[in-house]
């Protein structure tokens, strides 16, 4: 079993600090955060001390009077860096630029041309984005990179990705030729659940099921408060699990899958089945979903038809998660929740009753997401956060300088 060393420890304290100061919002002080993590006094003393030191944090002024010392309020420094967390799905690539409060400056979005989708025309794709965006470079602590598919984050490699049938592609290596930048890679999966994680209501939660619905789908889960990996990072591809047998034909080669319902492309065919000649078949998959939203909206039987078949399928595979795993939360994310909302939640709801064990069923939440951001953008900003947290040059100095200091006293 792997170790934690006194810096893995260090690290994991400087992120529950933060991640506590974004859940109030940037305004807090040492009292409330030590509540807020359950790390002692003395703890929180030391990682507000670093994060203040590199000037992530600020001292905001005082809390009102009362008994004792005034009480410094705490903030995130927005001005102290930039972060871009890029999205790299099926037909398009969003970019967005975020202050270091997560705010965001700008975003852009480029088409993804289906003839130009190799390694090199993505890469440099996205170093046409970056440059769109127009980051100061020296205020640019790093880049996150949402890759489609299994990604092996230490490497930077892109192991296989079902858009374009890439396998072992040293894709962070192609980006360096490209990029000055830090870079930072994983999937969307681990992308959306991070920005939960850091940002999202579900932030306290210590066993949370993140459940991503875009033109593929999966699942991010959190154990005990950390994000679950597997041993080759490839844990939640619940998509690729069987939904229905002898099913539809999933683009993984498979029959039946969970993604080939419920998934984008899935739910077009759904369409197809219900109203072969359908005037809501657009372009695209994702300009078909938003049609189908919009048609629900205004009462289209055949639109609301397929939200509540949607539904059906999605339940019974809930159940299953349910039954699975026992979570405290889960929560419906990305483009099909976000477009098909409550009545798609409800009818989840409806039928996962049907299906899970009473008991286990009845301790979750299932929930919309609230975050105010495209999820996987925010998420690979996240990880360029991280990084930027864990960096040693950064914080070893610091360690190093207090320990210098301390000699000479």
């Amino acid at each position: 079993m792997y170790q934690l060393t006194a810096r893995d420890i260090r690290r994991r304290n400087r992120f529950a600090v933060l991640q506590a100061i974004y859940a109030a919002d940037g305004h807090t002080n040492r009292q409330e955060i030590a509540q807020a993590t359950g790390l002692s006094f003395a703890t929180v003393g030391n990682m507000i001390a670093e994060l203040l030191d590199v000037g992530v944090l600020v001292e905001h002024g005082y809390d009102a009077p009362g008994v004792g010392r005034p009480r410094a309020r705490l903030a995130i420094n927005a001005e102290r860096g930039l972060l871009i967390g890029v999205d790299i799905a099926e037909t398009s690539v969003h970019f967005d630029l975020f202050d270091l409060a997560m705010s965001v400056i700008r975003s852009v979005e480029i088409p993804l041309d289906p003839a130009a989708t190799s390694p090199d025309d993505v890469a440099d794709l996205i170093g046409r984005g970056i440059t769109e965006l127009d980051p100061d470079p020296d205020r640019l602590l790093g880049v996150g990179l949402s890759v489609p598919g299994l990604v092996e984050p230490e490497r930077g490699v892109s192991v296989f990705s079902p858009y374009w049938h890439w396998r072992d592609i040293p894709f962070r290596e192609l980006l360096e030729q490209r990029l000055p930048h830090r870079l930072y890679l994983d999937n969307p999966l681990k992308a959306s659940t991070a920005a939960h994680l850091w940002f999202g209501s579900e932030r306290d939660v210590d066993d949370l099921i993140v459940v991503v619905l875009r033109a593929g789908v999966g699942i991010g889960v959190v154990i005990e408060g950390s994000l679950y990996r597997g041993v080759g990072n490839s844990a939640g591809e619940w998509g690729h699990t069987n939904l229905v047998l002898d099913g539809r034909l999933c683009r993984c080669e498979r029959h039946g899958c969970v993604e080939a319902y419920v998934g984008a492309p899935g739910i077009v065919a759904t369409l197809r089945e219900l109203a072969p000649s359908s005037p809501l078949i657009g372009a695209d998959d994702t300009v078909t979903i938003a049609a189908i939203a919009e048609a629900a909206a205004q009462g289209d039987s055949v639109a609301l038809a397929v939200i509540d078949k949607t539904g059906e399928y999605l339940g019974v595979a809930i159940a299953n998660l349910v039954n699975l795993f026992n979570p405290r939360t889960m929560v419906l994310s990305d483009l099909v929740s976000t477009h098909f909302g409550i009545r798609l939640l409800e009818a989840t709801r409806r039928v996962a009753a049907q299906h899970a064990m009473s008991d286990p069923f009845a301790a979750v939440t299932l929930q919309l997401s609230t975050l105010p951001h495209n999820p996987v953008s925010l998420g690979a900003a996240a990880f360029a956060l991280e990084g930027f947290l864990a960096d040693r040059e950064t914080f070893g100095s610091i360690a190093a300088r207090r320990a210098t200091r301390a000699s000479t006293t």
